[in-house]
């Protein structure tokens, strides 16, 4: 089997009506993960559903889908990522080709067809501060880190990156193996982050493939309120992510 799909539902019934149909006749098994109770509502015929009995991080549910799945690639998306219909075999192709490439992440789109960063740089201690503080007031992120986000690079053709948006990645199933997965103890946030530093650590290549298109809603909601649990999820992602990686602290750039 090459391609298993993997998404995961955490009351997001509507998103699956229309990301389903899209995403599935593009993987050859398709599995999804119901977090909380009422989180799948009707899925296309062939959809293999597990519902947990107890909400899970993320991350401990991205590796039920991988051990309950048998493809080479498991795609793993958002709800609310709607591909185009050659996504997958484009970021496929392009795995296929090279076989260091661990992680291909697709260009992305909001909704109404304007460019959405998916594109990152691995996040320094000071960077990550005036995002996630009321300093970004001051200093707005996609004006004053441009770097981070790639921002002065529209690329055409496939590129290197660090890391990438975790809303919809094709990964390698060896590479998985290798990693043993995502780390279980992020809960949410920088989970995605964490895989694609330890992959790159181990040489697996991390690459952004702008031919594959994938519209994405991304509410951003840690983005648009500085106190709220998520805020605090993500804060307890990046201290994780750097007490795992300590010399993290030391990257300015």
């Amino acid at each position: 089997m090459k391609v298993s799909g993997v998404v995961v539902s955490h009351g997001h019934a509507a998103d699956l009506e229309r990301s389903l149909p899209a995403l599935g006749p593009q993987v050859d098994e398709l599995l999804v993960i119901a977090n909380v109770a009422g989180s799948a509502g009707r899925l296309p015929a062939g959809t293999r559903l597990l519902e947990n009995p107890e909400p899970l991080p993320f991350a401990a549910n991205a590796n039920l889908g991988i051990a309950a799945t048998t493809g080479e690639y498991v795609l793993l998306a958002n709800p609310d990522a709607l591909p185009e219909p050659d996504a997958v075999a484009t970021l496929v192709e392009f795995a296929d080709a090279n076989p260091w490439c661990g992680v291909a992440g697709p260009q992305m789109r909001y909704p109404d067809g304007t460019w959405q960063p998916a594109r990152r740089r691995f996040p320094t201690v000071a960077d990550t501060l005036v995002r996630r503080t009321p300093l970004r007031v001051l200093f707005p992120p996609f004006e004053t880190q441009r770097r981070h986000y790639y921002l002065d690079e529209r690329p055409e053709r496939p590129v290197p990156t660090e890391t990438m948006l975790g809303a919809f990645m094709l990964l390698r199933r060896t590479m998985l193996d290798e990693l043993g997965g995502f780390d279980p103890g992020f809960r949410m946030y920088c989970e995605d982050i964490d895989l694609c530093y330890r992959a790159s650590r181990l040489g697996w290549e991390r690459w952004h493939v702008p031919a594959a298109l994938v519209h994405h809603e991304y509410a951003a909601e840690i983005d648009k309120r500085f106190w709220t649990v998520r805020n605090l999820w993500h804060l307890q992602g990046m201290v994780r992510f750097v007490r795992k990686h300590p010399e993290r602290l030391l990257a300015v750039v």
